[in-house]
């Protein structure tokens, strides 16, 4: 059996980015860096493979063919 684990989240940080979605992904990576340092920001185009499981330390950045951020990026 799998199970996920998800550490308790930090209270006052930020860990959606909604207000993204549609941007380039190059200033939307930049906005996120900014906001949480302490994140490794990953930008996958259209068809990447990941490997599932949450990282608390992470936030993947969606983007479509045109280069724009296509999903709300989120800490995990």
């Amino acid at each position: 059996m799998t199970k996920t684990f998800a550490p308790p989240k930090d209270h006052g940080e930020k860990e959606s980015w909604p207000e993204v979605k549609g941007w380039p992904a190059t200033q939307a990576a930049q906005t996120i860096a900014h906001e949480r340092p302490d994140v490794a920001v990953e930008v996958l185009p259209p068809g990447s493979y990941v490997i599932p499981g949450y990282n608390g330390k992470r936030v993947r950045v969606h983007i479509d063919d045109s280069g724009n951020v296509s999903e709300i990026p989120k800490i995990g």
